[in-house]
């Protein structure tokens, strides 16, 4: 028995298969992925939350040094600036923690963003009751309006005591770049400033207890045994940056900074 072969097997020659046809999809970085996930997502704002209160408690500790007077608070804001100098040009080392500083803040900010499209999106099941719609939404809703009063209270601590453009509208003086002591003493010797800085601290507060506590949730570490403690270390990192932070408006106004 004879088998006739077909047109496409006498008469065509096939074409070698071109590299295109099995080039695979090249993969994103590794954190890249990990962050395009909700998990990841989390992760972030853990790591950058964690920064950002470190930033914030050793600021308030650095700034205690106004009750020593302007000399130690002056001369502590110089050391800032000298940081491993010579090695490092002057102040090149401070900005280069303030470059981080700025960066992990659009992390959290974008991170935070990012989670809450991902929830509204997710959200399938509702919650078991009443009760547990308003804690969880009250918690939203607390941490995105105290967040975005910081944001404001950054600027505007920015501009006041770091480029001085608001340092001197409303007070009598000149802004000095050196003269740490003086401006922050004009700036909050101004009672609507010093109002702000207390209503924006006492903001602060809330936001850095339900993060902190939030934290560890991010992070996995979310045993029920240790619920106690991280209620404590919560409260408590708060109530120390709050107490230090209001003390420095009170004390300007009340005279015993001046």
């Amino acid at each position: 028995m004879t088998t006739t072969a077909s047109p496409r097997a006498a008469g065509t020659r096939r074409e070698p298969v071109t590299a295109t046809a099995s080039r695979r999809p090249r993969r994103r970085p590794f954190l890249l992925d990990l962050y395009s996930t909700a998990v990841g997502k989390k992760y972030a704002m853990a790591v950058s939350g964690i920064a950002m209160m470190g930033f914030v408690l050793f600021h308030m500790i650095g700034n205690l040094k106004m009750y020593q007077g302007a000399e130690s608070l002056d001369h502590y804001a110089e050391f800032l600036k000298r940081l491993l100098y010579p090695l490092a040009p002057k102040e090149s080392v401070l900005w280069i923690l303030r470059s981080g500083l700025v960066a992990m803040l659009i992390l959290h900010l974008h991170a935070a963003w990012s989670l809450t499209r991902l929830n509204r999106h997710a959200r399938a099941v509702r919650y078991q009751g009443p009760r547990d719609y308003q804690v969880a939404n009250f918690a939203s809703r607390s941490m995105r309006w105290t967040g975005l009063v910081v944001l404001a209270f950054i600027a505007w601590h920015l501009a006041d005591l770091t480029f001085g453009t608001v340092n001197t509208v409303g007070a009598e003086g000149e802004f000095v770049r050196e003269q740490v002591h003086a401006n922050v003493v004009r700036s909050l010797d101004r009672p609507v400033v010093a109002a702000f800085y207390i209503v924006a601290n006492l903001l602060l507060g809330v936001h850095l207890r339900h993060g902190a506590w939030s934290i560890f949730q991010s992070l996995g570490w979310n045993n029920p045994r240790f619920n106690r403690w991280r209620e404590w270390f919560a409260s408590g990192f708060a109530a120390v940056v709050v107490v230090g932070n209001v003390s420095f408006p009170i004390a300007v106004l009340s005279g015993v900074v001046k």
